[in-house]
């Protein structure tokens, strides 16, 4: 294992960054994508259940899906920010540590979350913003998503880890895997078992399941590093670097759920309708958004290793890199958004009102979105380096400290409207703030690697 450890440090720190992104990037690219799928395959097929309130209650529940990733993200960035940065450090036995620690810490999170909403799962439906009318379909979803909470947070910490060890395609193979028996047990469950929503959290739970199986599996192969429950090292010291780490992804991922409950507590007062419209366009919107998350991902380990052998030259190169390519490819995925939105909207809800609402949402998503670029490889630049502060503030300012009071605020103002415009008007506003911390931190890399 020492032996191809220090080949992937070799390869980490020499072969041209570019050419080493794109390689890496791939594999997070797919997984970004299946991860997408995932979401996107239940608002698929309970669309077809001919019911705007079942639809909206997949919608309403996906805040807590943003939850439980939260915890899972929180755990695995954490974590494998300190690993890959020990790696490139060449201390294998500290990284084998936090590998142990961040696995064990996020099944109990994960645990702690599944009791949790079992014991108040009612509150927590009218919570996340269900009607009265969703509220049944909701309770039915939540059930028994929050049963496979444990498992899928772990997933996403094994999934981190690989990727921040350079081995993103091993976690590659153990979620599309999950993702396409998600697929195939959805309508099984949903249609032909007459399980209706509760069939497509089934589905969701079981695929979730199999995903972390395998994803155990692959981190036992090639060299990786394997957590044990026996290594695990709950002490302060490993659990302030988890925070250190893990911070931004937390702030990014929890209050991502914070603004969908929000969005869905403004757009109930306009009827089922909006909300299955709003939920179809967040979807879609983050499948798109999802394919420049596993290109940042892919600089993310070259970032660490060169970070902590202090080739600054090679982390800042990276970076122009990213966001040159990523905002390209959002340009063009606005493009496409903006023409074909009806067409995105009606594949998952043939009704005309949500196909007009949700087209109009899309297309003035879609002003904002190219500037997302910059703003998602500078907070993952910032996260994997350890700047915590800049890192997590930056994290928090799309879907946080700019979509929730414009979310809020905006239809009390212009009605639908607001609710409408509070996603672009959040992006031109983050963009406007990660500019200026971005430089500020390729300024001190430059200085520092004149020293």
């Amino acid at each position: 294992m020492e032996g191809r450890q220090e080949e992937k440090y070799i390869r980490m720190t020499t072969e041209p960054v570019g050419r080493l992104i794109c390689e890496l990037a791939v594999p997070c690219i797919i997984s970004m994508l299946v991860t997408s799928i995932y979401n996107m395959a239940d608002t698929y097929f309970v669309g077809k259940l001919d019911s705007n309130s079942a639809t909206g209650a997949v919608g309403v529940v996906f805040s807590l899906m943003a939850v439980i990733q939260a915890i899972g993200f929180f755990f695995g960035h954490g974590s494998g920010n300190y690993i890959s940065r020990k790696l490139g450090e060449q201390d294998g036995a500290e990284a084998r540590r936090m590998s142990s620690t961040g696995f064990t810490l996020a099944l109990l999170a994960g645990a702690v979350l599944c009791v949790l909403g079992e014991i108040f799962l009612t509150p927590l439906a009218n919570l996340l913003g269900a009607t009265p009318t969703i509220l049944p379909y909701a309770r039915d979803y939540m059930r028994i998503i929050l049963i496979g909470a444990p498992w899928m947070t772990a997933s996403l910490v094994l999934n981190n880890q690989l990727r921040f060890q350079g081995s993103a395609a091993y976690g590659m193979v153990g979620i599309s895997a999950g993702a396409v028996l998600n697929i195939a047990l959805d309508p099984v469950f949903i249609f032909a078992l007459k399980m209706g929503v509760a069939g497509a959290a089934l589905a969701t739970v079981l695929s979730q399941f199999a995903s972390f199986c395998l994803l155990l599996w692959q981190c036992g192969r090639g060299g990786n590093l394997r957590p044990h429950l026996k290594d695990a090292q709950i002490k302060r010291f490993y659990c302030q670097e988890i925070a250190r780490g893990g911070l931004p992804s937390l702030a990014r991922q929890g209050l991502a759920s914070l603004a969908t409950i929000c969005l869905n507590r403004s757009a109930r007062g306009y009827g089922d309708t909006v909300i299955a419209a709003m939920a179809v366009v967040t979807r879609v919107m983050m499948f798109g958004g999802s394919a420049l998350i596993g290109f940042g991902q892919g600089f993310q380990p070259v970032c660490g290793f060169n970070y902590g052998a202090k080739l600054y030259h090679r982390v800042r190169q990276g970076f122009w890199f990213c966001v040159k390519w990523g905002t390209a490819f959002l340009l063009v995925v606005c493009a496409l958004g903006a023409v074909f939105a009806p067409e995105l909207v009606a594949l998952f809800r043939n009704d005309p009102e949500v196909i007009r609402v949700g087209a109009l949402a899309m297309r003035y998503q879609c002003v904002g979105f190219a500037l997302s670029g910059w703003v998602v490889i500078s907070n993952m630049t910032l996260q994997t380096i350890g700047d915590t502060g800049p890192a997590t503030f930056l994290a928090a300012a799309r879907q946080g400290v700019f979509f929730i009071p414009a979310v809020l605020i905006l239809p009390r103002l212009f009605n639908l409207w607001g609710v409408i415009l509070a996603q672009p008007v959040s992006d031109i506003l983050a963009f406007a703030v990660a500019v200026p911390l971005m430089l500020r931190a390729l300024g001190k890399m430059r200085e520092t690697g004149k020293n």
